[in-house]
């Protein structure tokens, strides 16, 4: 741990030499949120232990990870930057399952423990943990369903893990620091980002689980989205204040992408036109015509943007705004923000329900999360769930939002009447749904 600290002191120096706002630096450091106590991705991997962690001290979390939850998880959107990966980002680009006995299973990860807790989804059952590498962060399903990728941050890994069996395969190296993972729409080629100061990007061949050549991007790299057709990943670099496109068909880097300071996160219409990314240093997001890698005029949000949704349609993006405690809409075909929404305190995470019916806002302080009506972008009464709520993915079928709670477990809502109940795991983190 003692050279992922050094490295985070290092990060945390340069960006305030270049100037960047200090919220960024903040961000890296986890420094004091003016007593706003909040458990965090990075204070979570600090307070490893024998067992449950409890004294994460007041921290932030690192932007753009929402995940990491939703993408598989909303089934309809790229969020936080992953695709296929727990949380919308968490896209409806995946195939029906089938052949598969156990049916749908939500992967929970554990970092604290260094395992993937399957749960059965008809009964919300927890499984047996399936060992991984040290301290997983994200993880990304393939669109048939068949495997998963867990990103092994102090490892320096992915591990696979066979769905049928859930069976952890020959872990595979990529190097550096992995911080996020996305996977083709055909299912043949799994991105990491490395993070750290690596500046790379790992594309794994699945077929083989063989590692590629990395592809050089910008500075730490710390979510990826790649649009519906499979042609482009995008990669957004923290510390380069822009975003990467690579040729998916060469693997190859394209000219980078100006957005505004801290990109963190990014989700992708379904139509794959325009891809928008959250700078949470700027308050703003930029979207970025795909056909010709342009970035618009940025539209001004709350303060500090880390994640962002998009509905089944495309017409609507929503950006959770953490320090504002809202979600700013977007309507995609001006780019024109609509009025804010209330939501809890200190909101990091959302997903979508396939039916674009509803979105569900985890609020990581208050320890609820709000239920926002589409139709009208009304926020219902929140959801008490306890914990720290982190990431949510949605089911296939919309009927069970799963909500990672950090060390109180997993909650699942039911969407019907938006009710909780508590699974008691251990640690939860990034999670991931199969189709």
């Amino acid at each position: 741990m003692t050279d992922l600290n050094e490295e985070l002191r290092r990060l945390a120096d340069e960006a305030g030499r270049e100037a960047w706002p200090l919220a960024v630096a903040e961000v890296i450091r986890q420094g004091d949120r003016r007593q706003r106590r909040a458990i965090t991705r990075w204070s979570l991997r600090r307070t490893r232990g024998p067992g449950p962690a409890t004294g994460a001290g007041p921290g932030r979390r690192w932007p753009g990870w929402v995940a990491p939850l939703a993408a598989a998880g909303a089934v309809v959107a790229v969020v936080a930057g992953t695709a296929a990966v727990s949380g919308a980002i968490r896209g409806s680009r995946g195939t029906a399952r089938t052949g598969l006995a156990h049916g749908t299973t939500a992967y929970v990860v554990n970092g604290a423990k260094d395992t993937v807790i399957p749960i059965r989804t008809a009964t919300s059952t927890p499984g047996k943990p399936i060992k991984v590498g040290i301290e997983p962060t994200a993880i990304a399903i393939t669109p048939d369903g068949r495997t998963a990728y867990v990103v092994n941050e102090v490892h320096g890994s992915v591990t696979p893990i066979r769905t049928a069996t859930n069976r952890a395969l020959r872990p595979i190296r990529t190097g550096g620091t992995p911080l996020a993972i996305a996977i083709t729409p055909d299912g043949k080629t799994a991105y990491v980002a490395g993070g750290g100061n690596s500046g790379t990007v790992t594309p794994i061949r699945t077929a083989t689980n063989t590692p590629l050549a990395p592809i050089k991007v910008g500075r730490l790299p710390v979510a990826i989205a790649i649009t519906p057709d499979g042609k482009t990943a995008y990669v957004v670099n923290l510390n380069s204040t822009m975003v990467t496109p690579i040729r998916i068909a060469t693997n190859t880097a394209l000219r980078p992408i100006r957005t505004g300071h801290g990109p963190a996160a990014i989700a992708i219409t379904p139509d794959g036109r325009t891809a928008y990314v959250a700078n949470g240093a700027s308050g703003t997001v930029t979207p970025i015509r795909t056909a010709t890698n342009t970035p618009l005029a940025p539209i001004r949000t709350g303060g500090d943007p880390l994640a962002i949704a998009i509905t089944p349609d495309g017409k609507t993006a929503y950006v959770v705004n953490q320090d504002s405690n809202t979600v700013t809409p977007i309507r995609t075909a001006t780019n024109t923000p609509l009025p804010p929404i209330k939501v809890g305190r200190l909101p990091q995470a959302i997903a979508i329900t396939p039916d674009g019916k509803t979105a569900y806002v985890g609020n990581n302080t208050a320890g609820t999360v709000t239920p926002i009506l589409i139709a009208t972008n009304k926020a219902l009464a929140p959801i008490r769930t306890g914990g720290n709520p982190f990431e949510i993915a949605i089911t296939p079928d919309g009927k069970t939002a799963y909500v990672s709670l950090v060390s109180a477990g997993v909650a699942a809502i039911r969407t019907a009447t938006n009710t909780a109940r508590g699974l008691k795991i251990g640690y939860s983190g990034s999670i991931a749904i199969t189709p």
